[in-house]
Protein backbone atom coordinates (compact mmCIF):
# COMPACT_ATOMS: atom_id res chain seq x y z
CA UNK A 1 0.00 0.00 0.00
CA UNK A 2 2.81 2.53 1.15
CA UNK A 3 4.80 1.49 -2.27
CA UNK A 4 1.04 2.47 -4.19
CA UNK A 5 0.77 5.87 -2.96
CA UNK A 6 4.96 6.88 -3.48
CA UNK A 7 3.73 5.44 -6.96
CA UNK A 8 0.85 7.83 -7.70
CA UNK A 9 2.79 10.87 -6.12
CA UNK A 10 5.25 10.39 -8.16
CA UNK A 11 3.23 10.07 -11.30
CA UNK A 12 1.41 13.49 -10.15
CA UNK A 13 4.60 15.17 -9.57
CA UNK A 14 5.64 14.20 -13.32
CA UNK A 15 2.37 15.15 -14.91
CA UNK A 16 2.72 18.66 -12.32
CA UNK A 17 6.22 19.08 -14.10
CA UNK A 18 5.43 18.25 -17.84
CA UNK A 19 2.46 20.81 -17.62
CA UNK A 20 4.58 23.64 -16.18
CA UNK A 21 7.00 22.96 -18.81
CA UNK A 22 4.56 23.17 -21.80
CA UNK A 23 3.14 26.38 -20.67
CA UNK A 24 6.68 27.66 -20.40
CA UNK A 25 7.62 26.60 -23.97
CA UNK A 26 4.39 27.96 -25.44
CA UNK A 27 5.04 32.09 -26.82
CA UNK A 28 3.68 35.04 -26.00
CA UNK A 29 1.78 36.85 -28.57
CA UNK A 30 0.42 40.16 -28.62
CA UNK A 31 -3.39 40.85 -29.56
CA UNK A 32 -3.59 42.55 -32.87
CA UNK A 33 -3.84 46.03 -33.33
CA UNK A 34 -7.06 47.56 -33.89
CA UNK A 35 -7.79 48.37 -37.44
CA UNK A 36 -7.73 52.35 -37.84
CA UNK A 37 -10.97 53.44 -40.10
CA UNK A 38 -10.64 55.41 -43.12
CA UNK A 39 -11.95 59.56 -43.02
CA UNK A 40 -12.30 61.42 -46.02
CA UNK A 41 -10.75 64.81 -45.54
CA UNK A 42 -12.78 67.72 -47.57
CA UNK A 43 -10.04 69.89 -46.57
CA UNK A 44 -7.65 72.13 -48.71
CA UNK A 45 -7.31 73.76 -52.14
CA UNK A 46 -8.80 72.57 -54.83
CA UNK A 47 -9.27 73.15 -58.69
CA UNK A 48 -11.24 71.65 -61.41
CA UNK A 49 -13.25 71.60 -64.70
CA UNK A 50 -16.79 71.46 -65.32
CA UNK A 51 -19.27 70.90 -68.10
CA UNK A 52 -22.94 70.52 -69.12
CA UNK A 53 -26.31 72.66 -70.29
CA UNK A 54 -28.00 75.88 -69.53
CA UNK A 55 -31.21 77.30 -70.30
CA UNK A 56 -31.92 81.58 -70.00
CA UNK A 57 -35.53 82.53 -69.92
CA UNK A 58 -35.41 86.21 -71.60
CA UNK A 59 -38.75 88.56 -71.26
CA UNK A 60 -38.85 91.45 -73.24
CA UNK A 61 -41.13 94.68 -73.06
CA UNK A 62 -41.10 98.11 -74.71
CA UNK A 63 -42.44 101.03 -73.70
CA UNK A 64 -43.98 99.44 -70.93
CA UNK A 65 -45.65 96.79 -73.29
CA UNK A 66 -44.74 93.00 -73.37
CA UNK A 67 -42.95 91.83 -76.14
CA UNK A 68 -43.17 88.58 -75.33
CA UNK A 69 -40.36 86.15 -74.10
CA UNK A 70 -37.76 83.10 -75.31
CA UNK A 71 -35.62 80.56 -73.68
CA UNK A 72 -32.24 80.14 -74.47
CA UNK A 73 -30.61 76.97 -74.48
CA UNK A 74 -26.89 74.91 -75.11
CA UNK A 75 -24.27 73.82 -73.98
CA UNK A 76 -21.37 75.12 -70.98
CA UNK A 77 -18.01 74.38 -69.85
CA UNK A 78 -15.37 75.40 -67.59
CA UNK A 79 -13.34 75.47 -64.40
CA UNK A 80 -13.67 76.51 -60.99
CA UNK A 81 -10.88 77.05 -57.96
CA UNK A 82 -11.91 76.62 -54.82
CA UNK A 83 -10.79 76.36 -50.60
CA UNK A 84 -13.01 74.01 -48.12
CA UNK A 85 -12.17 73.44 -44.58
CA UNK A 86 -13.81 70.66 -42.41
CA UNK A 87 -15.24 70.80 -38.92
CA UNK A 88 -16.68 67.03 -37.80
CA UNK A 89 -19.30 66.17 -40.69
CA UNK A 90 -19.70 69.92 -41.72
CA UNK A 91 -17.59 70.97 -44.38
CA UNK A 92 -17.46 75.42 -45.21
CA UNK A 93 -15.65 75.82 -48.65
CA UNK A 94 -15.46 79.33 -51.10
CA UNK A 95 -15.31 79.25 -54.63
CA UNK A 96 -14.69 81.17 -57.89
CA UNK A 97 -15.96 79.13 -60.89
CA UNK A 98 -15.70 80.96 -64.72
CA UNK A 99 -17.28 79.43 -68.11
CA UNK A 100 -17.99 79.73 -71.51
CA UNK A 101 -21.38 79.10 -73.09
CA UNK A 102 -23.40 79.05 -75.76
CA UNK A 103 -26.96 79.77 -74.92
CA UNK A 104 -29.06 81.45 -76.96
CA UNK A 105 -32.48 82.01 -78.86
CA UNK A 106 -35.48 84.33 -80.07
CA UNK A 107 -38.65 85.37 -80.05
CA UNK A 108 -40.89 87.51 -82.99
CA UNK A 109 -41.98 90.34 -80.65
CA UNK A 110 -45.89 90.78 -79.74
CA UNK A 111 -45.85 94.51 -79.36
CA UNK A 112 -42.93 95.51 -81.87
CA UNK A 113 -42.81 92.47 -84.63
CA UNK A 114 -39.02 92.72 -84.63
CA UNK A 115 -37.19 89.52 -84.25
CA UNK A 116 -36.33 89.69 -80.31
CA UNK A 117 -32.36 87.47 -80.18
CA UNK A 118 -30.68 87.23 -77.13
CA UNK A 119 -27.37 84.86 -76.26
CA UNK A 120 -25.31 84.23 -73.31
CA UNK A 121 -21.74 83.34 -73.82
CA UNK A 122 -19.83 83.31 -70.14
CA UNK A 123 -20.85 83.97 -67.09
CA UNK A 124 -18.70 83.50 -63.20
CA UNK A 125 -19.96 82.33 -59.68
CA UNK A 126 -18.37 83.42 -56.37
CA UNK A 127 -20.07 81.57 -53.80
CA UNK A 128 -19.66 80.29 -50.43
CA UNK A 129 -20.42 77.06 -49.40
CA UNK A 130 -22.25 74.92 -46.43
CA UNK A 131 -21.79 71.42 -46.65
CA UNK A 132 -22.51 67.92 -44.51
CA UNK A 133 -20.09 64.93 -45.33
CA UNK A 134 -21.00 61.21 -45.33
CA UNK A 135 -17.46 60.36 -45.00
CA UNK A 136 -16.34 60.44 -48.86
CA UNK A 137 -19.92 61.70 -49.67
CA UNK A 138 -20.83 65.90 -49.69
CA UNK A 139 -23.81 67.27 -50.06
CA UNK A 140 -23.80 71.15 -50.19
CA UNK A 141 -25.62 74.08 -50.86
CA UNK A 142 -24.15 77.63 -52.67
CA UNK A 143 -24.92 81.12 -52.67
CA UNK A 144 -23.20 84.40 -53.88
CA UNK A 145 -22.52 87.11 -56.61
CA UNK A 146 -22.85 85.92 -60.21
CA UNK A 147 -21.70 87.87 -63.65
CA UNK A 148 -23.33 87.09 -66.84
CA UNK A 149 -22.13 88.10 -70.52
CA UNK A 150 -24.93 89.07 -73.05
CA UNK A 151 -25.30 89.84 -76.16
CA UNK A 152 -28.91 91.69 -77.82
CA UNK A 153 -29.75 91.74 -81.35
CA UNK A 154 -33.26 93.03 -82.80
CA UNK A 155 -34.09 92.61 -86.83
CA UNK A 156 -36.80 92.16 -89.35
CA UNK A 157 -37.35 90.27 -92.32
CA UNK A 158 -33.57 88.80 -92.15
CA UNK A 159 -32.10 92.55 -91.71
CA UNK A 160 -30.03 93.52 -88.19
CA UNK A 161 -31.50 96.87 -86.80
CA UNK A 162 -29.93 97.04 -83.66
CA UNK A 163 -27.16 95.43 -81.23
CA UNK A 164 -25.90 95.60 -77.62
CA UNK A 165 -23.89 93.54 -75.69
CA UNK A 166 -23.95 93.97 -71.37
CA UNK A 167 -22.06 92.09 -68.75
CA UNK A 168 -24.92 91.89 -65.78
CA UNK A 169 -24.63 91.45 -62.58
CA UNK A 170 -26.67 89.10 -60.19
CA UNK A 171 -27.30 86.89 -57.05
CA UNK A 172 -26.85 82.92 -57.29
CA UNK A 173 -27.76 79.73 -55.24
CA UNK A 174 -27.31 76.29 -55.61
CA UNK A 175 -26.71 73.05 -54.35
CA UNK A 176 -24.06 69.96 -55.47
CA UNK A 177 -23.39 66.30 -54.32
CA UNK A 178 -19.77 65.61 -55.02
CA UNK A 179 -18.47 61.38 -54.73
CA UNK A 180 -15.05 61.56 -53.45
CA UNK A 181 -13.61 58.46 -55.06
CA UNK A 182 -9.62 58.61 -54.17
CA UNK A 183 -8.00 61.01 -51.44
CA UNK A 184 -7.66 63.59 -53.79
CA UNK A 185 -10.33 63.27 -56.59
CA UNK A 186 -13.62 63.73 -56.61
CA UNK A 187 -16.71 63.89 -59.16
CA UNK A 188 -19.88 65.95 -58.75
CA UNK A 189 -23.41 67.13 -60.01
CA UNK A 190 -24.51 70.40 -59.37
CA UNK A 191 -26.91 73.05 -60.01
CA UNK A 192 -27.45 77.00 -59.76
CA UNK A 193 -30.34 79.50 -60.56
CA UNK A 194 -28.90 83.10 -61.42
CA UNK A 195 -31.35 85.89 -60.76
CA UNK A 196 -30.54 88.41 -62.88
CA UNK A 197 -33.66 91.10 -62.68
CA UNK A 198 -34.43 93.62 -65.17
CA UNK A 199 -32.12 95.78 -67.16
CA UNK A 200 -33.18 98.59 -69.79
CA UNK A 201 -30.96 98.47 -73.09
CA UNK A 202 -31.01 101.01 -75.89
CA UNK A 203 -30.61 100.06 -79.76
CA UNK A 204 -29.76 103.35 -81.11
CA UNK A 205 -32.72 105.17 -83.12
CA UNK A 206 -34.62 102.11 -82.74
CA UNK A 207 -35.99 101.52 -79.32
CA UNK A 208 -35.10 101.19 -75.55
CA UNK A 209 -36.19 97.41 -74.10
CA UNK A 210 -36.47 96.39 -70.42
CA UNK A 211 -34.89 92.53 -70.60
CA UNK A 212 -35.86 89.89 -67.40
CA UNK A 213 -33.54 87.36 -67.56
CA UNK A 214 -33.01 84.18 -65.60
CA UNK A 215 -30.80 81.29 -66.11
CA UNK A 216 -30.37 77.75 -64.41
CA UNK A 217 -27.40 75.74 -65.16
CA UNK A 218 -26.86 71.91 -64.70
CA UNK A 219 -23.01 70.50 -64.69
CA UNK A 220 -21.03 67.79 -63.94
CA UNK A 221 -17.75 68.59 -62.35
CA UNK A 222 -14.51 66.86 -61.60
CA UNK A 223 -11.92 68.38 -58.95
CA UNK A 224 -8.59 67.66 -57.59
CA UNK A 225 -7.75 68.19 -54.03
CA UNK A 226 -4.13 69.52 -53.27
CA UNK A 227 -2.92 68.39 -49.73
CA UNK A 228 -2.51 65.22 -47.82
CA UNK A 229 -4.54 61.96 -47.86
CA UNK A 230 -7.57 60.66 -45.81
CA UNK A 231 -6.88 60.99 -42.14
CA UNK A 232 -7.02 57.75 -40.01
CA UNK A 233 -9.19 57.32 -36.72
CA UNK A 234 -9.34 54.19 -34.54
Amino acid sequence: MKKLLLITTALIALGSAAQAADLAARPYTKAPPMMAAAIYDWSGIYIGINGGGGWSHNSWSVLGFGDGSHDNSGGTVGGQIGYRWQTGPVVFGIEAQGNWADLSGSNVGAFTGFTNHSKTDAFGLFTGQLGYAWNNVLLYAKGGAAVVDNKYDISFAGTNFGSTSDTRWGATVGAGLEYGFSPNWSLGFEYDHIFLGRQDYTFTGIETASIKQDVDLFTARLNYRFGGPMISKY
